[in-house]
Order: structure tokens, then sequence, then C-alpha cells
């Protein structure tokens, strides 16, 4: 079994289509595969749910059509802090994240979570491109 901690924006549809096309894309057998959707709360005064984020809906619909079993996760605080504790929680192979798009001087940087990931994870980090990247 391969677990995959996805990390998923809110109002990002784009990026989180990007990521689950890359776990699609892994090597290996799609129902040896489990996708963590999560998505981190920084401010969720109504509170939502994962279950109810369109990006997660969409991503999970790109992973289950490849055969690929998902589940949701969910948490509040940090990003980068609650991604890290989430991939621990789930034993997580691989964490999945999406970079913004950037200027051309910017393209050296990572956004900010996504750097903090790739420096502290004790796993590996796949940094998908993020739309319009090059």
């Amino acid at each position: 079994m391969y677990d995959v901690l996805v990390a998923i924006g809110l109002d990002e549809e784009q990026r989180a289509r990007a990521q689950a096309e890359a776990v699609v894309g892994l090597p290996g057998d799609p129902d040896e595969v489990t996708a963590h959707l999560c998505h981190v709360f920084q401010d969720n005064p109504e509170g939502a749910s994962v279950h109810q984020l369109g990006t997660v809906r969409r991503a999970r619909e790109i992973l289950e059509d490849a055969g690929i079993n998902c589940v949701h996760y969910e948490a509040s605080g940090d990003p980068s802090e609650e991604l890290l504790a989430a991939a621990d929680d789930v034993d997580a192979d691989l964490i999945c994240v999406s970079g913004r798009k950037r200027s051309p001087a910017g393209k050296a940087v990572f956004g900010s979570t996504t750097q903090a990931l790739v420096l502290n994870a004790d796993r590996p980090v796949l940094a998908v491109p993020g739309p319009g990247a090059e």
C-alpha cells in the first residue's frame, strides 16, 4: 500500500486537478494507492468541512476515476505545521503539493508552505507545477 498526502488549497481548482493528475501518473497499481485529500483551514467561521470543498471534490473525481482510493483529512492552524503532522498521522509515503504561478525571477523560490514542507519533511515531497508554470 502506498499513501499520498495531497495538500489541497481553497479556490485553487486547477492546482488540485494538476496534483490529482500527478498522483494518477505515479508508477505502480492505482489499487495500491490511497490519496489522503487534506485541507488546512486557517479561517473557518462557518465550520466548513473538507468534504464540502469544490477543489477536494474535483481532485477526488480524477483520482477515483483512475481507481485510486481517497479519504478526507482536515486540520486547522498553520498549513506547513499541520501538513507535516498530517503526513505523520497517516504515515504518508509522499506529500504532494502544488506551487503558485511565479514571475521568471520568482520561479527559483517556492511558496512559503511548499518551501517549509520541502525543507522540513522527513519524507519525499512532490511539488507539482501550478497552472501557467513553465
